[in-house]
């Protein structure tokens, strides 16, 4: 029996166990929502307001199912505003499949209307894009699609498909174990570089493990807990590991990088062995190349070849799936601790400490982020999945928020995308139903993407957005304090009543402008039954601290 090209699609989703779609309907993917109409019960759709938000919620959705997540847009500038989502998603290595509709294939081009050549746009950020003009072409595409999105470094795919293609019928014939053999034999270290690990560690007098993305991806945390109490290693978490070593571990010392803790960073060229565990050595954690971690010897744990010695040198690089590497390590590790070389930490953590509490009593009755979310996280006993947008809010959230179980920092790292958080709070809360989910945003963040207070609105979605609104763009003007002598060039900005903006969406809210009236708001926050906004009025020009100037050494990191 033969099928449209359209319903195929939809067979084909329900062969990758797909359960939810964000989506946007147009006149190139209509023959496409069509047939969606006829599977609703088997395929939720999420009508999201603004395609970026398709990216984000998709994003946010596989980041706590570890599931790609599915958008599905129409041609033209549908197709082009998934590309920021797109992007981040191939930054930080996050499984989305993308599909496109496109004008009929006797249209290509010629200019047509709505047409845009998405297979040349989406080329440079996508692991892998197609474009399909016949129905029997879909369900290899689909399958091939989901494959690469997941298999490997996850990351986004695009599936453009001609609207000819839609209407076309052909039999429906899905493939069965696909897979592509450079994707699946991804585990291509030998016992000699275990062995070679496994030594140097063994050897070590000062180790710093640096945890990524790539451990949280491989649902490797147990085997990370493992390697270092054995070991006695010390542990740091880059802005994406966060999540993957509970917050209270004794051996775990904090965030690196820019605006990570200060113990870490000032020690990072102290080390005599760096054990990095899928990431990526960005410079946000790494800072003047140049003087990075110069008595280090490196053994870089990461599933991309090509991120090995692309940014540092690796004594022993180590290609494959981090819970399969370290499964295989572990065994040759001796049993070791490194009192000393913790000790070192919690010396200079002290120094950390001593300087937040002389803020704490300078800003005694003062509304502050690190104060916001400190007792947030106190108050959701650390359990909460907190999506950040980007800016100081996100460093805040980062650095005050104690991660207690895996998966529960979402934000956008390599792209640094402001507007992420509420379409991603969507998707991760749709993915992740039974838990607490907050949108943590600034109010520069919130106004790119606030139009997805209609899909929380429509969807009926209990999420907790947290507005931190210190009235600028708050990253760009701590910059503008610090290095361009306070000139705070366009960084002030005026907003609506975000209140009554949230009301007309039947999402409720309080604003909160007094530090003793917080923690009764925070109570009825996170107790609220539904979808509710906290305005918290912090102060304008408060500054996230520790921080690592561009062009500075880590160890240069500045404590005020």
């Amino acid at each position: 029996m033969k099928h449209t090209g359209a319903e195929i699609l939809m067979r084909s989703l329900l062969q990758e166990k797909v359960e939810v779609i964000f989506g946007y309907p147009g006149g190139a993917n209509m023959p496409i929502y069509d047939a969606l109409y006829f599977y609703e019960k088997k395929l939720r759709h999420i009508l999201v307001r603004h395609e970026q938000g398709a990216a984000h919620a998709a994003e946010g959705y596989a980041r706590v199912t570890g599931k790609p997540g599915v958008c599905l847009v129409t041609s033209g500038p549908g197709a082009t505003n998934l590309v920021t989502g797109i992007a981040d998603a191939m930054m930080d290595s996050v499984p989305i499949v993308c599909v496109t509709g496109q004008v009929a294939a006797e249209f290509l081009g010629s200019d047509a209307f709505q047409e845009t050549d998405v297979i040349g746009v989406t080329t440079p950020i996508t692991k892998w894009n197609r474009q399909l003009t016949h129905a029997d072409e879909i369900p290899e595409a689909v399958a091939k699609a989901f494959y690469i999105a997941s298999h490997g470094r996850p990351g986004p795919v695009v599936i453009d498909i001609t609207k000819n293609t839609q209407f076309e019928k052909a039999e429906f014939n899905y493939p069965k174990n696909f897979y592509i053999k450079k994707l699946k034999t991804v585990n291509k270290f030998n016992n000699g570089d275990i062995e070679k690990a496994a030594e140097i560690i063994n050897n070590a007098k000062k180790p710093l493990m640096l945890v990524g993305h790539g451990v949280l991806i491989s649902k490797a945390e147990k085997e990370v807990l493992k390697v270092i109490e054995k070991t006695g290693m010390v542990a740091a978490s880059t802005l994406h590991g966060l999540s993957s070593i509970p917050f209270d571990h004794p051996l775990y010392v904090g965030m690196l990088g820019m605006h990570g803790n200060y113990s870490p960073n000032k020690l990072t060229n102290s080390a005599d062995v760096l054990f990095a565990v899928g990431m990526r050595f960005d410079d946000r954690v790494t800072s003047k190349l140049s003087e990075y971690a110069p008595h280090a010897k490196v053994i870089h744990i990461d599933i991309d070849e090509s991120e090995h010695h692309k940014n540092i040198h690796a004594h022993v690089p180590l290609v494959g799936n981090v819970k399969d590497v370290l499964k295989k390590l572990t065994p040759l590790l001796k049993k070791n601790n490194h009192v000393n070389w913790l000790n070192e930490f919690k010396d200079m953590d002290k120094k950390e400490l001593a300087v937040e509490k002389n803020k704490q009593i300078k800003n005694k009755n003062k509304l502050t982020m690190d104060v916001v979310l400190s007792l947030l996280s106190k108050k959701t006993k650390n359990e909460a999945i907190i999506v950040a947008d980007v800016g100081q809010n996100q460093m805040f959230a980062a650095r005050y928020y104690k991660y207690k179980n895996p998966d529960s920092y979402i934000t956008s790292g390599g792209l640094g995308t402001m507007g992420f958080a509420v379409p991603a709070a969507i998707g991760a809360k749709i993915g992740a139903p039974k838990r607490l989910v907050f949108a943590v945003v600034g109010d520069g963040g919130i106004q790119m993407t606030i139009q997805e207070f209609g899909t929380i609105m429509q969807e009926k979605l209990p999420i907790k957005i947290l507005l931190l609104n210190n009235e600028y763009l708050g990253m760009v003007r701590q910059w503008q304090q610090l290095f361009f002598e306070k000139r705070y060039s366009f960084t002030h900005m005026e907003s609506p009543d975000f209140i009554k903006l949230a009301r007309s969406y039947n999402i409720s809210g309080e604003k909160v402008v007094e530090r003793n009236k917080l923690d009764s708001a925070l109570d009825k926050f996170i107790n609220f039954n539904g979808p509710y906004l906290l305005e918290v009025k912090v102060e304008k020009e408060d500054n996230i601290f520790p921080m690592v100037a561009t062009g500075t050494s880590v160890d240069e990191v500045r404590l005020e």
